[in-house]
């Protein structure tokens, strides 16, 4: 599983197959994932001093194949924009990734298609889970993680560090269950996401997709648009 369909999981309600966030930003989060992944994968990293391309811009390590199409395609575009901030590309790297997920999820068993319609018009979709089992157990990995503030599963962290990005650590981990209000909940996973787990790129990309949250809310808020 990618880390992105976990993100993907974690986000959508298990009974309403809805977004618990808004769709622009569920796909900025899916393309930090993928960055993200391809960065602990070490097929991405960002430029040290010396290097070909510009400190702090992306550079790519290894261009072979991952042996998955979704990655594949997400290092393609790394690839087309190498030499780019990382910010620049998270956007890019969301943009109709989502639905492509949903369909693997669904193939793999784990959600179920239903397809609706608004006041009869308006066409929808919702992704109710199909099987819990996997989502079980990586949220109870990012419970644990979450109760003693620390783990030493990098992509425990890493989904942490997203749903941290997103605002959405209290909506996929109700804190009440681990006895600690809102505000604790989200101290410790700031205090992992702030821990030495990650390297420069996992960093920088996580970082760069929450810069790209931020611009996409306030653009929202100051025009309109989003949604799901």
């Amino acid at each position: 599983m990618l880390v992105a369909e976990d993100v993907l999981l974690a986000v959508t309600d298990d009974s309403t197959g809805k977004l618990l966030v808004s769709g622009a930003e569920a796909d900025i989060a899916l393309g930090g994932a993928l960055l993200v992944e391809l960065a602990l994968r070490e097929r991405v990293d960002v430029a040290g001093p010396d290097e070909r391309v510009h400190e702090g811009r992306l550079t790519v390590r290894d261009p072979g194949p991952t042996g998955d199409d979704v990655l594949d395609d997400a290092l393609a575009v790394v690839v087309a924009r190498e030499g780019k901030k990382p910010e620049s590309v998270v956007t890019k790297l969301g943009k109709h990734v989502r639905d492509r997920l949903y369909e693997r999820l669904v193939a793999a068993g784990l959600l179920r298609a239903e397809e609706g319609r608004i006041l009869g018009l308006i066409p929808t979709e919702r992704w109710p889970t199909e099987d819990v089992r996997h989502e079980s157990e990586v949220r109870a990995g990012l419970a644990q993680a979450l109760q003693n503030g620390t783990t030493a599963d990098e992509r425990t962290a890493a989904l942490i560090s997203l749903l941290l990005a997103l605002n959405a650590v209290h909506k996929v981990i109700d804190p009440a269950t681990l006895g600690l209000q809102k505000r604790e909940l989200k101290a410790r996973a700031r205090q992992i996401a702030e821990g030495d787990w990650a390297g420069r790129s996992v960093r920088r990309a996580i970082d760069s997709m929450n810069a790209a949250i931020i611009a996409a809310t306030s653009s929202a808020s100051h025009g309109g648009g989003g949604g799901v």
